[in-house]
């Protein structure tokens, strides 16, 4: 029986400002058991998604009740090391509220890379490439949060992204389960946010016609609808981790999909 009657993939972009239209922000979206189709954002002057206009979409979405698995692909949180060197308590929530002071990246005409600068309040909350949370550690490509500038970084995407994820926590009228930091276990008809890394399952489904942004977020959409609907994303959800492995993870958050 699946959790869920929608699933969403978001190919995620921190490419320049939060109201840019973003070729590399592309969303999928499956119903049932239906073939998932790529959605296109709002008619507006722009083409393509924005960071503000996707976000806005997604509360709205979350709000209509419907059960819903949204997969974005960039981190929800930072390594331990993190949380240590700045004192933080272990509160995402309150993560979020503190990176979101330092890292105003959804303020009009903001850059990652501006307040990446010596002058930048960025430098207040910084961190060492050579961090990484115990979730990548177990993912051989995945990189660090804070390795900026390599290929296939997340770096960027993530810093652009975590204050949206606020946006969303105090915006959302009809709060999900962001998972896993509100527990590993989902209550009955909520809809749930989670981190997904798509180059996990990009060869597993037929390319297509589709480019790179939009493989991955097809790829997202359509391995979450298929775990769903064949039962197995309860393993997922609730992986089998050591108690000390779970307390990590709820304070760096995990990647769905790795076991």
């Amino acid at each position: 029986m699946p959790h869920f009657i929608r699933y969403i993939g978001v190919d995620y972009s921190g490419a320049e400002t939060t109201d840019s239209s973003c070729k590399g922000i592309r969303v999928y979206m499956a119903e049932g058991s239906a073939t998932p189709v790529q959605v296109q954002p709002p008619p507006s002057q722009r083409r393509y998604w924005t960071r503000r206009g996707l976000a806005e979409w997604l509360r709205q979405e979350l709000d209509r009740d419907i059960p819903t698995l949204v997969g974005i692909d960039h981190a929800f949180s930072f390594p331990l090391a993190y949380f240590e060197k700045y004192r933080l308590s272990s509160d995402w929530e309150g993560f979020l509220e503190d990176f979101h002071h330092y890292w105003p990246t959804d303020a009009p005409h903001n850059y990652v890379s501006f307040l990446r600068e010596p002058s930048g309040s960025g430098q207040k909350r910084n961190g060492d490439r050579n961090w990484f949370r115990l979730t990548e550690t177990w993912t051989p490509t995945a990189k660090s949060v804070f390795g900026f500038g390599v290929q296939g970084e997340v770096a960027t995407s993530t810093h652009a992204g975590l204050p949206w994820l606020l946006y969303l926590r105090l915006q959302c009228k009809r709060q999900p389960h962001f998972w896993p930091f509100d527990g590993w276990d989902v209550p009955e008809g909520k809809s749930v946010v989670a981190e997904v890394y798509p180059s996990l399952w990009t060869r597993r489904f037929p390319r297509d016609d589709r480019d790179g942004d939009e493989q991955a977020a097809y790829a997202a959409v359509a391995w979450l609808q298929r775990a769903d609907r064949d039962g197995s994303i309860g393993g997922f959800i609730n992986p089998r981790l050591t108690e000390e492995e779970r307390g990590i993870a709820k304070i760096e958050g995990w990647i769905l999909g790795v076991v």
